[in-house]
Formats: structure tokens, sequence, C-alpha cells
């Protein structure tokens, strides 16, 4: 009873005593206290800023009826290790936790020494009490991290997640020294034709980059640069609405906010002379990080192909029998710079912006058989050659925001994102005619296409997130894109001077500008093992182009349409996960699926768009499972179902052609009536011994157009697949071998929609051997497939220095010389086979050296000796 009185008693002492401390919060107010301490290495007892302190109480939820930790204070150390914990609950058995990059976790009971009786009356005592010094709490080092070196754990190649999947870079032994397209061929889920053009689950995926639309290609992009690749194969409201049959494909660029510097050196060389630079540093102190990255790359590309065409369009029918082979020499470059601003521990402002040029210079030979089938075959020969100069230019701004409330989870984020491109193409073409037999030389025919496009895209976006219980999250966002398309080409002949002559029934300019405006909403909640995640999206979208020359003006305003999403995800026993989601997306017609110039620069691939296109809207289903081992192995499958409504497709259409009045094919698009596509993919990662992980993939899918017009003949449906090996070896000193190999069965043709290239970018490509389908004569039309194909690419890593510090690499692509493109097609009007080999089996070197130091002390100690010299200074100066 005595101790109890004495409790009593010391609670209104206590009360009466910290009455001003807590009368800001208004009455009925618990009394509050402070803990304070500072935080040092335990071996050398420097202060280490930027930690992570938190101090949290285990108290009963409400709702739950159960028992919880709740953070009750919390902050970010500062500069000489120190910290201090305000508006303590006096009363209670607190935990105090901290957490800092590189450093062990630390964990420790707390309390205020309130004795009963009020500490034997003594006030002073009381107040003490309430004004608690944790004193030097010592960290030790976590043992992965290696002094002052820029080493830290590893991260896996290849993170799966039920939701999205996420490739390192870093593991990916056979890109060393190439670009974003090399990746690519090595990540899961993903097809990479000889073009770089890349497809996901057989269609084109949208292209972001640190997760925003860009108007870079992947070919101008280095691996070096590379974080990680995101996949994001079903995007939640959360996400655009566009791109809606692939999914979202993110590349993340390399970025370090580690206290101290970092960086890294690099070069490289491929067997066909060609040479690599690169580096990059991050230094971070105090509130600033700065982050800086410079690339310079050489390129040789070869290419050969064939083309066996028999055109049915005029009597007598003809079989063409085309050889070509190109070389394309260039190099471009790639810079991107910027900083974070700390303003304070709960508001961060960046500033980042990119730069990539780049020069080449495509030479390319054909040899072209013509026969005509009559009974006496009349044959004629004639030799294209094409010289080519193009130049290209993308600029990148982005300014971002965010700030944490104070609530764990509760933030708020808003950038602006600004990218303009440039590009310049000029392109002579000479004919030579001979005449047959004896290859007697007849007459030649040249012209000229000269090409330009500007491309300028603008991205406002805003979000917010609110956690609204320890199981329940809401958040919000707003979007805007505004993009503004030029695109210039001229045709000029030479007329028997030689003097280029205009022709304006060629030539066209055109532009464009199209907005997009969207907002979201996410309600996600978890019951147990059982969570969900329900979303909406509106938006609205209009689009205008110009034909300023011939002053014609066409806009489409495309309705208000809303995009439901709804994620449900079942935790299972034994580590395993249950995931069904539907999501509805759009695809709007991209630039040159609407651009009204007919490209006439490929006699075999003459194409032109449709401005009266409309946008295909897709439903799309996918349930997943997931098992994780436990030695960490990962297992998941996912069954798909893509169904598409006014499938934007390739079509023919029969025309004059205006130059030599001759019957001609042209390649442009329409709204079919509906499609699906329907698969089965599975990813598993195996750590098969210590020294050996392997990483495959199988994808099974099938896909069906249906056209709705009985003139035109239903494309035969069969079933396709492709298997992804990824094998990653670590040998005795130092050495690792990568072996990563692909086989695609027969694959029916992708229908070209999507909105994209699936080669990244945008609008605003000049000339027509660059925005068009090619010199080798490969037909758009959606009749066809892809034959069978297969690869092998390898890579070997020497590491060695001082914890690995210097590596050099070797690596080779298509060992085997099996990557083709092998496509057939077929019309009414024609039936085509085009055969095409590039850039097989070249061999590229590496080196790369890492350095590093991150001692938060580095600056401090450096400002130190600055301010004592400057004192000294001062001092002699005052003698």
């Amino acid at each position: 009873m005595r101790h109890l009185f004495g409790f009593v008693a010391s609670f209104l002492i206590v009360y009466t005593l910290s009455a001003q401390q807590a009368g800001r919060q208004g009455g009925g107010q618990m009394p509050v206290g402070r803990f304070y301490g500072k935080m040092v290495e335990a071996k050398t007892g420097k202060p280490i800023e930027y930690a992570s302190v938190q101090l949290v109480q285990n108290r009963m939820d409400t709702v739950t009826k159960k028992r919880k930790e709740v953070v009750v204070a919390g902050m970010i150390t500062k500069t000489n290790g120190e910290f201090s914990l305000e508006n303590v609950p006096a009363f209670g058995q607190s935990k105090l936790k901290i957490t800092v990059v590189g450093f062990k976790t630390f964990e420790q009971n707390v309390s205020f020494d309130l004795k009963p009786g009020g500490n034997n009356g003594d006030m002073g005592g009381m107040m003490a009490a309430l004004d608690k010094d944790l004193g030097n709490i010592k960290i030790e080092f976590e043992d992965k991290v290696l002094e002052n070196v820029t080493v830290t754990a590893t991260k896996p190649g290849l993170q799966l997640g039920i939701d999205r999947k996420v490739f390192n870079v870093d593991k990916n032994l056979v890109s060393a020294g190439g670009t974003a397209v090399d990746i690519m061929r090595n990540v899961p889920s993903i097809n990479v034709d000889i073009d770089g053009n890349v497809t996901m689950r057989n269609n084109s995926p949208q292209i972001f980059v640190d997760g925003r639309p860009t108007t870079m290609e992947l070919e101008q992009i280095p691996a070096d640069a590379i974080e990680s690749i995101e996949l994001i194969t079903n995007p939640s409201a959360k996400f655009d609405a566009s791109g809606g049959t692939a999914g979202i494909l993110n590349i993340i660029l390399k970025k370090n906010k580690r206290v101290g510097y970092s960086g890294s050196v690099r070069t490289n060389l491929d067997s066909r002379g060609r040479i690599g630079l690169g580096g990059d540093i991050n230094v971070r102190q105090n509130k600033v990080n700065f982050f800086l990255s410079a690339n310079y790359n050489q390129r040789k590309s070869i290419s050969n192909g064939t083309t066996d065409r028999t055109t049915l369009i005029s009597t007598p029918n003809t079989f063409l029998k085309q050889t070509d082979r190109s070389v394309q020499e260039g190099y471009f470059t790639f810079l991107r710079g910027g900083f974070d601003f700390f303003v304070d521990n709960r508001n961060t402002l960046s500033i980042s912006g990119n730069r990539a040029e780049g020069r080449f210079t495509p030479y390319s030979e054909s040899d072209i058989l013509i026969d005509s089938l009559y009974s006496t075959v009349k044959s004629s020969f004639s030799e294209r050659l094409s010289n080519s100069k193009s130049r290209f230019q993308n600029n990148g701004v982005s300014l971002s925001y965010k700030h944490n409330f104070p609530k764990q989870g509760e933030e708020l984020t808003a950038d602006v994102n600004y990218n303009s491109s440039r590009n310049r193409n000029e392109n002579v073409i000479t004919n030579n005619y001979f005449i047959l037999p004896g290859y007697t030389f007849s007459n030649a025919f040249k012209q000229q296409q000269n090409g330009k496009g500007n491309n300028q895209n603008i991205v406002i976006q805003s979000d917010y997130a609110k956690p609204l219980s320890e199981n329940s999250k809401l958040e919000l966002g707003v979007r805007a894109q505004i993009r503004k398309v030029e695109n210039r080409n001229d045709f000029f002949f030479f007329d028997a001077a030689g003097l280029p002559v205009y022709n304006p029934l060629l030539s066209v300019n055109y532009n464009s500008t199209d907005h997009v405006y969207a907002a979201y909403t996410t309600f996600a909640n978890r019951i147990k093992n059982f969570g969900y995640q329900l979303g909406l999206r509106v938006e609205s979208s209009d689009y205008q182009g110009r034909l300023p020359d011939k002053n014609e003006v066409f806009n489409i305003d495309f309705p208000v349409s809303l995009f439901p999403s709804v994620f449900l995800s079942q935790k299972l026993k034994k580590e395993q996960d249950l995931q069904l989601n539907y999501t509805r997306k759009i695809n709007r017609p991209n630039f040159f699926q609407l651009y009204p110039f007919t490209d006439y620069s490929d006699s075999l691939n003459i194409s032109r768009g449709n401005p009266n296109l409309s946008p295909e809207f897709t439903n799309s289903f996918e349930l997943s499972y997931q098992k994780t081992f436990k030695n960490k192995d990962n297992f998941i499958a996912s069954a798909y179902y893509k169904r598409t409504n006014d499938l934007i497709s390739r079509f023919q259409v029969k025309e004059t052609n205006p130059a030599n009045n001759k019957q001609i094919l042209v390649n442009t698009y329409i709204n079919a009536n509906s499609s699906y596509v329907t698969g089965l993919e599975l990813i598993s990662k195996n750590k098969m011994t210590k020294w050996w992980e392997l990483v495959s993939n199988l994808n099974l899918f099938t896909s069906k157009i249906n056209l709705n017009d009985p003139a035109l003949p239903e494309q035969n449906q069969f079933g396709s697949w492709f298997l992804k090996l990824n094998n990653t070896f670590k040998l005795p000193k130092n050495f690792t071998i990568q072996l990563s190999g692909e086989y695609q069965s027969r694959t029916v043709l992708p229908p070209g929609g999507a909105g994209t290239s699936g080669r990244g970018g945008g609008g605003g490509r000049g000339g027509g051997m660059f925005g068009g389908g090619g010199m080798f004569g490969q037909t758009t039309v959606s009749q066809g497939y892809s034959r069978a194909n297969y690869f092998v690419d390898m890579g070997i890593r020497f590491e060695f220095l001082k914890n690995r510090q210097a590596s050099l690499s070797l690596n080779m692509n298509d060992i085997f010389r099996t990557r083709r493109q092998d496509i057939y097609s077929e019309s009414p009007d024609f039936i085509q086979n085009v055969f095409r080999r590039r850039d097989p089996q070249v061999l590229r070197f590496s080196f790369n050296w890492r350095f590093g130091k991150f001692d938060p002390n580095l600056f401090k100690r450096k400002n130190q000796r600055e301010q004592d010299n400057g004192a000294g200074d001062m001092m002699n100066t005052g003698n």
C-alpha cells in the first residue's frame, strides 16, 4: 500500500513538473520526457551520421484487440552523431531501434528512472529522470561491408516478385560494354529481334526510364549506365493506361545515395576495332548528393540478308530475288548528372538531366534480280546503293520533390519531366539497271531523301500515399502528358546534269500535338493472409495533326475512359503466394501509325499511316503462383489472358505510284475486330550448387486475330513457345562465367499495334529507312510468322585488386552464329520470305575499376582541416 501511495505521489509530482512541457499539446496530456545520446563506431569511437533512430512501445490495438509495436518518436542522427527524442511518454517500457547502412542493427530496452515515492520528494531528481542521457551507443560494422571500399552485400542477379521482376545489370556479364538492347536479350519474359525491337509476351511494352516515358531508344542507352530492369506485366491503375497488351519495361539508371564518394572508370574494345569509354562518380556530403555519369561508344554494325518474293498483283506475276549487305558505322555519347538536396529529415528536392547524341553513316548495297513469270522467262537486274548520314540528339530534365510525413509510409511526391529529341537523316539512293544476259549497263536513277524530326514530351505528375492503418493504404495521383512532334521528309530526284530536283508529290511536312490527362486512386487492405487492392484510373486525351504546306488540320478527341484494376492475393503455407489480377488498358495509335505520309524509300516496303485509327482497349487477366524455398530458390507460374477490341493491325492496299504510274502495294493500318493472347509463363531461379546458379524461363502462348472481313483470309492459329536459360558459374580465383541462351519456336507475327515499336523513343524520326520497315523488304502485313530461332551468348569476368575493386571481362554474342530473322508472310497479292543476320560473334573486352570511400566523416575531417588552416592564417595575419 505504501508503494502504491508513493507511486501515485510520484505520478502527481511528475505531472505537475511536466505540465509546462506538455502544455503545448493541451490539457489532460500524459507527462513526457526526453531521451538523448550519441551514435559512435564501436572500434574507433567516430560519430555516425544519418542513422535512423526510432523509439517504439508495445500498445493495444483498439481495432484488433491485439498488442503491437507503435513508433512514438524518431529522427536521423546529426553530423556529430547526436540524437534527441522529444515528447516521450514518461511511463511504460520502450525499445530503442537504430539502423544505418553498413552497420549492424542495434536494439535496447529503455525507460525513465522513476521511483515510487517521487525520488524521496526530490523535484530536481524527478526532472533529471525525465531527461535521460543514454550515453555513447556503440554500433558495430556489418560483416558484409569491408572497410572503406565500394563493396557491399551482393544483390541477386534476378529478384522475383509476384507483381514484378527486377533484373540487376551488374550481374549480367554478356552485356558489359554494350547497350540496353544487349541487356534485354538476357532478361526473362523478354524477346529481342536482330534490330533491337523488344516484345514481352509477343507484344511491344512501354519503355520507361526511371519510371517515366522517354524519347531515347534502347540502342542509345549504354548498358554500363543501367542499374536494373523492372518488368511489370500487368500494371495497376497507378500506372499509365497506355501499352495495355504487354506491360511496362522500366530502366533504372545508376545512382548512389550512400554517404561518402564512389564511382567507377571503364573502357572496352570489340573485335571490330571499336572502343568504349565511361565513368561515373557519386558524392554525398551533408545535405547534398551529387551524381555524374558519362559514356562514349563507337559502333560498327554489319547486316546481311536475302528476300524472295512472288508478286501476284499484275500480269504476268513476278519473282524477285534480293541480296542485301549493310554496314553502319558511328558513335554515340551519353551524359547524365544531377543532385539530391535533403532540405531536412522529411523533404528532398532532386534535379537530374541527361543528354544523348550520336552520328552514324549507314551504307547498304542490294542486288535485285526480277523474273517475269511468262512461259518464256524475262529477267532484269538492278543494283541499289544507299548512302546515308544520320544524327540524333536527346535531352531530358527531371525535377522532383518528396515529402515524408511523420506517420511512417505517408508521403507526397511531385515531379516534372521534360524530354526532347532531334533527328536528321540524309539518304542518297542510286539504282543502276543492267540488261540480261550479259549484265550490260542500261541506265541509272538517283534520288535523295532528307528527313528531320523534333519531338518534345512533358509529363507532370503528383502522387500521395497514406496508410490508413497497419494493413490498409490509400493512394491518389494526377498526371498530365503533352507531346509535340514535327516531322519533315523532302524527296529529290537528279536530272541529266546531276542536279537535285525537288519532288513535291512525295514530300511532306507533318506536325502533331497530343495531350493525355489522368487521375487515379487505389485502396489496398490486408485481412490476415488475404490482401486486395482496388484501383480506378480516369484518362482523357486528344490529338491534332497538321500539314502546314497544304494548310490541312485534323483533330481527334478520344473520349474520357475508365480503367479499373483489381488485385487479389492470398498467402499460403510454406512460403507460398497466390495472386489474381485484372486491369483494363488502352493503346492509342502512335505517330507513325497516324502519319499520312507515304514512304517510298523501300520499293518492297512502301508504308503509310492512317489518321482515322481509333484506340484499342485491352482487358487483361493474370493468375500467378509463387513459391520460395528454404534455400531462397524461387518459382513463379503465371497464366495470362488478354483480349483486345478494335485491334490496330497491319493491312495492305493496292495503289498507283505517282512517280511511275505502276501498281504498288502500300502497307498501312486498320482497326481489326478483336484479338486475344493467352499463355502460361514459368520462371525459376535455382541455386544448383554453391558455384552454379540457374535462371530458367519457359513461355507457352498462342494468339488469334479476328479481322471480321470476309475478303481477307483468316490467319492460321498455332501454339508457340520460347525457352530462356541463364547460367552463372562462380569459379575459384575470382573467376565468373555466364552462359545464356534462348530458343524460340515458330511464332505468329505481332499485329503491329501496341502504340510503340518496342525499342523506346517516340515520333519525330525523319527519313524513310529509319521510320519505316527497313531496307530489306520485310513486309508488315498481319498474315505470317517467324521461323524458329535460337542463340547462345557467353561472358567471363576476372576480379582482382583489394576487395575486387577491378575486373576484366570478355564476352561474345551469338557464339554459334545462329541468331537470325527468318520471316514468312503472305497475302492475296504476294508470297515472301525474308532472311537476315546481324552482328554475329562480336567479341568485346572490357575493364572496370571501382573506387570509393563511405566514411561519413571524410568530408567533415577535410572541412575541419580547412577551417583550422584558415584560423591559423588569420592568427598569423594578426601578428
